[in-house]
């Protein structure tokens, strides 16, 4: 068999779906005179009949059926090889890294990977966890491509995407700590507490974000220990040593008996967002920035 006509085999499959002439031809925008043609000349091909033809009904013959069964696959997966190649073209296919800092991964995070998969067959994003004393070393080192980061973030060599998740702000205390009763403390308040630093390579400007050295009216907040990643702060706030400002995901992330996550009247609202090296934006990254923006 000579000359395969990929119009005539698609004809056969969705006349073999649809078991009408009609509706076949609606759904290849085609006229019915036009499928019966396409159908009659794969039959001189093949030298047998494939479907019986009544006034009544369509239905494939044996040959027919044993053609369809062998057909589908093979023809599935030559529309997910030309899925796969125009997604290559278009360089959204493959995966991307986007580290987070531990709790910023959260629902909103997670539909949109979810969601990016969905759109992107043949991509994918490995999310990587990143430290908290050094939030812009793995992408200014190349291990990932983007990371969802607290706002402000003012760094010449980094791109910052649109903000989103905007959250209330919560005092993370240890359960015996005299606010841990409160329904909420004011931001003025914060000067009764002492607020852990976060040692590394983190800037000053980016540490105040979780740790603040003064009140809005220039009170200042005592310091805590100093420590470098989550799970020493959490070991820390536990023991009543200091506290730190969480966002409401992150406090409930990391939920547990010992500490008390407190709301804060009078700071602003957390935000968010996707920030990466300006030498290495892609279509995959842009792509990915969309489905974050559309959430």
């Amino acid at each position: 068999m000579t000359g395969l006509d990929m119009r005539e085999l698609e004809c056969l499959l969705v006349l073999g779906e649809e078991l009408h002439f009609g509706r076949t031809a609606e759904r290849l925008y085609l006229s019915q005179g036009r499928v019966s043609q396409l159908l009659r000349s794969l039959e001189r091909r093949i030298g047998a009949r494939l479907f019986e033809r009544t006034s009544r009904r369509v239905r494939p013959t044996p040959l027919g059926e044993r053609l369809l069964a062998e057909l589908r696959p093979a023809y599935e997966a030559m529309q997910e090889a030309v899925a796969g190649a125009r997604a290559a073209a278009r360089g959204v296919e493959g995966v991307l890294r986007v580290g987070f800092l531990s709790g910023s991964a959260h629902e909103c995070v997670i539909d949109a990977v979810e969601a990016f998969r969905r759109s992107h067959p043949g991509s994918d994003v490995t999310l990587v966890e990143i430290p908290l004393s050094d939030p812009f070393g793995a992408l200014r080192a190349g291990e990932v491509d983007a990371a969802i980061l607290l706002l402000p973030i003012d760094e010449p060599d980094l791109v910052v995407g649109p903000a989103f998740s905007k959250e209330r702000q919560n005092i993370a205390l240890s359960a015996r700590h005299p606010f841990a009763r409160r329904a909420s403390v004011r931001v003025e308040e914060l000067a009764r507490c002492r607020l852990l630093d976060i040692t590394g390579p983190a800037p000053a400007y980016w540490r105040e974000i979780s740790a603040p050295t003064v009140t809005p009216d220039g009170r200042p907040i005592p310091r805590g220990p100093a420590v470098r990643t989550m799970q020493e702060a959490l070991a820390v706030i536990a023991a009543d040593r200091g506290g730190m400002l969480f966002c409401t995901p992150t406090s409930h992330h990391h939920a547990r008996n010992d500490i008390v996550f407190v709301p804060v009247e009078g700071l602003p609202d957390s935000s968010l967002a996707l920030v990466w090296h300006r030498d290495a934006e892609t279509e995959r990254l842009r792509a990915f920035t969309r489905t974050i923006g559309e959430l």
